[in-house]
């Protein structure tokens, strides 16, 4: 099991770098396109026949690239212990209370995202008809990404619900013992 996980977490880590270089060479393009292609040797060499008012596609593709690794990496790549947490009441009771807090939150949680799903769906059905204004693909695909993100931070919670409820918060990865925390404290 662990193998497959790490193998998943290394195709999504990939996946989300791939984007990343996209974007990269995308705005590269932009850059040389926009002072290269106007400039008088370049059409002096080329004789005008590169137009840099085609290359208006890299602008939405960068667009679309970065919401989808914003979305992707948020899926898949960061971690809980990776967020910005406000967790001064939570570390502050005991044992019990935090396995209570955090089956509650992640049960909320997991309610939110997938009960979100069928009226965003439904908002998002007219982007079944609509066209990327330079891209050519409808934009139903383009914003799909953000149903992979309901489900899989909706499964994640889940499964956080699942492990506190069966070994408590103490097995948490992204929760430091509170005796780490003590001893952190008593150090300063």
């Amino acid at each position: 099991m662990k193998a497959l996980s790490r193998l998943f977490t290394g195709f999504t880590e990939g996946v989300a770098g791939l984007m990343m270089a996209a974007i990269f060479v995308t705005f590269i393009l932009q850059i040389t396109v926009r002072y290269v292609v106007g400039a008088e040797w370049f059409v002096s060499i080329t004789g005008g026949a590169i137009d840099a008012a085609d290359f208006g596609w890299t602008v939405e593709l960068i667009l679309v690239l970065w919401l989808w690794t914003i979305f992707w990496g948020n899926s898949f790549v960061v971690r809980d212990c990776d967020h910005v947490t406000f967790d001064i009441i939570y570390n502050s009771v005991g044992r019990r209370t935090r396995t209570v807090f955090a089956i509650i939150g992640a049960l909320i949680l997991v309610a939110a995202l997938w009960s979100s799903i069928g009226p965003t769906y439904d908002r998002m059905k007219l982007l079944r008809l609509k066209s990327s204004a330079t891209l050519p693909v409808k934009m139903l695909p383009i914003y799909s990404i953000y149903f992979v993100f309901l489900a899989a931070v909706g499964l994640r919670y889940l499964w956080r619900a699942v492990e506190v409820a069966r070994h408590g918060v103490d097995r948490e990865p992204f929760a430091p013992a509170m005796e780490d925390v003590a001893h952190q404290e008593d150090v300063k």
